[in-house]
């Protein structure tokens, strides 16, 4: 009996081992199907579809300088015999690919190359591809390489589709219909010839051979892509100058907004918070507060109205001129007393008279100076603020105490950038920083009066 179940035991091990590790049939061939799927894609995928739909564009572009090279060398020889047709043909292409590089020349063939490229070649990286016409001579030398080469690719692809998809059809039905081909495979078959391969299996060599050469050139011509239709160093450095242009003016409205919206924000909160302190204890102090709220309000409106205006880029004589200066100081000033900030200002003589777009970037220092001392010191902390005008400098000096210093509100510390960055475009220097003594925080700018960019 045991050794009848050991027997059992063993029968169905084996029966185990010889059908468990080893992968069943069905997934042997799912995994050779997924190995073959890559391939398969390259050549008869959508992409590769699209590639020679652009080669043959390329092959109907060759026509014409092809049918008139023909014209032109065959007028010049008239002769008439099969090796003569071969070397016309192989003359013609030759004379025809020098003849399509001097009309690609012309400015806006990059623009329709690059067009159909992206559309129908499907290059590797097709945002370097430029459908723009070329404005240099060493654009349109590149775009005259690209174009010979998509010409005589296209030329090769559609011949071979023209001429060797039929003929592999045929091959491939030879046996069926006794034809000509098949009688000549057979000849050289029965002479021992090795590389004679049976009709249909030659047909579909010569199928897949056709694909393959097409799928081939495609990827050329897609690698070569951005490199001939790509823009040139120029190009790329005239759009890098754009972009930093771009960039500027959005810097330029990010300061405005951040400047005058913020600081009218920034007083009319502390104000409202003073008048809601003294409201009962103190009512004319609170309505003072309120009158203060709405100038501010009002002030911020007119200011987004002119920042709002360089968005749209309405006017640019009134927005460039919009915005208060240094000539408005005194109004800023009574302004910001209305929140209970103590302000000993020194201010120069002859600050109306500076040019309007140099003194309404120093505003907007000063502006952003105050605004800062007003959120991280507090409105009761004093505050120094002295504006010097001596031999075409100005001179910006504000101080205050560290003593009543508050933490920072989450997402700020873009004041101090862009108070730097206002310096920098006038020309001057910014520093910021502890006072020698620790006790007080200083803020000290210089900027040339003739250095407003």
């Amino acid at each position: 009996m045991s050794t009848g179940a050991d027997a059992a035991g063993t029968g169905a091990a084996a029966t185990g081992a010889g059908t468990g590790p080893g992968p069943g049939p069905g997934l042997r061939w799912h995994g050779l199907l997924r190995r073959l799927r890559r391939p398969a894609s390259a050549l008869l995928g959508r992409r590769a579809r699209l590639r020679w739909v652009h080669l043959v564009l390329g092959g109907a572009l060759l026509m014409p300088y092809w049918m008139l090279s023909v014209v032109l060398l065959g007028a010049l020889d008239p002769e008439n015999g099969p090796l003569h047709q071969v070397l016309l043909q192989l003359a013609s292409l030759a004379l025809s690919l020098p003849m399509a590089a001097l009309t690609a020349l012309v400015p806006i063939v990059r623009a329709l190359e690059g067009a159909a490229a992206r559309a129908l070649g499907a290059p590797e990286r097709a945002e370097e591809v430029s459908t723009g016409p070329a404005r240099s001579w060493a654009a349109r030398r590149r775009t005259s390489a690209w174009y010979v080469l998509h010409l005589l690719f296209g030329g090769v692809v559609s011949g071979m589709t023209l001429a060797g998809v039929p003929f592999a059809v045929v091959l491939t039905y030879s046996p069926l219909g006794g034809t000509p081909v098949d009688e000549a495979l057979r000849y050289w078959q029965d002479r021992g010839v090795p590389f004679v391969l049976p009709g249909p299996a030659f047909g579909l060599a010569l199928l897949l051979l056709i694909t393959a050469i097409s799928a081939g050139l495609g990827a050329l011509l897609a690698r070569w892509a951005p490199v001939l239709l790509g823009p040139t160093p120029e190009e790329r450095l005239a759009a890098a100058e754009r972009r930093a242009a771009v960039l500027a003016q959005r810097n330029r409205l990010a300061r405005e907004l951040h400047d005058s919206v913020g600081h009218a924000l920034s007083a009319v909160g502390i104000q409202a918070s003073a008048a809601a302190r003294v409201l009962r204890a103190d009512p004319d102090f609170a309505e003072e507060a309120l009158r203060a709220i709405g100038e501010t309000a009002r002030a911020a409106v007119a200011e987004l109205d002119a920042v709002l205006g360089l968005l749209r880029e309405e006017d640019r004589a009134d927005t460039e001129t919009a915005g208060p200066t240094l000539a408005g100081l005194d109004d800023l000033l009574r302004q910001l007393s209305g929140t209970g900030l103590r302000i000993d200002a020194d201010l120069a003589p002859g600050l109306d008279r500076l040019p309007a777009a140099f003194s309404r970037e120093a505003y907007r220092i000063v502006q952003e100076g105050l605004t800062n001392v007003l959120r991280h010191a507090g409105p009761t902390a004093p505050a120094g603020l002295r504006v010097g005008l001596t031999a075409g400098l100005l001179e910006i000096e504000l101080t205050n105490p560290l003593g009543t210093a508050r933490p920072s509100r989450p997402g700020g510390g873009r004041g101090l950038r862009g108070i730097g960055e206002r310096a920098a475009v006038l020309r001057g220097a910014c520093a910021a920083g502890p006072t020698e003594d620790g006790a007080g925080w200083r803020l000290a700018v210089r900027l040339p009066v003739g250095g407003a960019g």
